[in-house]
């Protein structure tokens, strides 16, 4: 059943203002408004009350008896709205986090990274949404999100770069037997390729690019749609694959991979931390910030 009939909330918070500060100069100050602007905001709920609330003696503001009425109850509602809407935030923020990334983040670096926090903070809900589009992710789904961007966060969402974009080619110890082969020798070798319909991320014909070999001819190749595949296959001696740092630093240091040439390139992206433009942080959010920010300070 519809709630009716109701003002807009911008007119009771205008109103309580100037009851609570006495003049319109002061509740414009208070709410970051000009006086003319709280001024039509009070006039607009009078009209849609049908009485009026102020009288307007000697440039002095008195309520009339409806006033007075309306402004108790008012005042009241408002306070306990706002009083539940902050114990929301403090529960949400302290009891839960719900983390949003691709598959390839997931799979390599933060599904194990958030196993750590969970246990430093026990007390916290952790949840991972994966999802490989983040054009999908809707912002009431996640707090905080982790994709690699080629451009700026998209509109409604805020954001800062945790590492820039930097590429180089994996292969396992026994690949290679050992050895690092240049740029060119890598084309005599199966690539494997990241199906990206989308462009997001660097490819190989782009990394031979930059490092000076335009348009290589790639004369084996294997193409997966998702990228922790293509690291598995890599790892089980099929191939070589571009390797994306920090993101393959744990299969370097286990010795898993190994690089296949010492040359490496910067790209034009890099890894977001993400969230939701128009909502403050809750407590859960701004503890697992802190604590990527440490994690990311000890890391070699």
């Amino acid at each position: 059943m519809r709630i009716d009939p109701l003002p807009p909330l911008t007119n009771l918070i205008a109103f309580e203002a100037t009851v609570r500060l006495g003049s319109f100069t002061r509740a414009a100050l208070e709410l970051n408004l000009t006086q003319s602007a709280i001024s039509r905001q009070v006039a607009q709920l009078e009209a849609f009350l049908g009485r009026a609330l102020f009288r307007r003696e000697h440039k002095r503001l008195h309520l009339t008896v409806s006033g007075q009425r309306y402004a108790e109850r008012v005042q009241q509602l408002l306070a306990g709205l706002a009083e539940t809407t902050a114990e929301v935030m403090d529960l949400s923020g302290e009891q839960q986090l719900v983390l949003a990334c691709s598959s390839g983040v997931a799979a390599l670096w933060l599904g194990p990274l958030i196993g750590h926090f969970a246990s430093a903070f026990p007390g916290i809900d952790v949840r991972l949404r994966v999802l490989d589009n983040l054009d999908t992710l809707l912002k009431p789904e996640f707090d905080l999100a982790l994709y690699f961007l080629r451009e700026p966060p998209p509109p409604g969402l805020a954001g800062r770069q945790l590492f820039p974009e930097w590429v180089g080619a994996y292969c396992a110890p026994d690949y290679l037997g050992g050895q690092q082969l240049s740029p060119p020798e890598l084309l005599d070798r199966r690539l494997l390729m990241i199906e990206d319909g989308q462009r997001r991320w660097l490819s190989w014909t782009e990394w031979f690019a930059r490092l000076g070999y335009p348009a290589p001819r790639i004369r084996q190749r294997l193409t997966v749609s998702q990228y922790p595949i293509l690291v598995d296959l890599a790892i089980a001696g099929h191939g070589i694959v571009l390797g994306w740092r920090p993101m393959i630093d744990a299969h370097l240091r286990s010795g898993a991979l190994v690089e296949a040439c010492s040359e490496c390139v910067q790209g034009q992206g890099g890894y977001y931390l993400l969230w939701p433009g128009d909502r403050q942080p809750g407590l859960a959010t701004r503890r697992f910030e802190a604590w990527l920010n440490d994690a990311l300070s000890a890391s070699p």
